[in-house]
């Protein structure tokens, strides 16, 4: 399995912009489809986005289209969601996924998780 590991969340205002990334290693990142998704306290977790092995396909949740940019970089074993005009519904834990296939927007489909990385917008 590949082992997922997130970073960038922190607090901001609403409307502001955040870049989370997503180091992967224990295997070849472009061997795996990969997905964010997020959780919001007392709610189910939700995807967010996904992409595929070279970033030729993307997939979002309507919630985000527009506004937040899935990509990876192979070479550098990482993926981003950029994150723009953030709202206060956005807050939510944010976890990586992987999957040697597209396993589509139900989470428990998708084979490794990071530990997530918090993101608060207030407003």
């Amino acid at each position: 399995q590949v082992q997922l590991v997130e970073s960038g969340g922190r607090t901001v205002q609403a409307g502001d912009s955040l870049r989370l990334s997503c180091a992967a290693s224990g295997r070849t990142l472009s061997r795996y489809y990969m997905g964010w998704f997020r959780q919001a306290p007392g709610k189910e977790r939700e995807f967010v986005a996904a992409i595929n092995l070279f970033g030729s396909d993307i997939n979002y949740a309507d919630s985000v289209k527009d506004r937040f940019t899935i990509s990876r970089d192979n070479s550098k074993s990482t993926v981003y969601l950029q994150m723009d005009s953030l709202k206060p519904e956005d807050t939510a834990v944010y976890f990586c996924t992987a999957a040697p296939r597209y396993k589509g927007n139900d989470y428990a489909s998708w084979d490794s998780w990071g530990q997530g990385t918090q993101v608060t917008v207030s407003s």
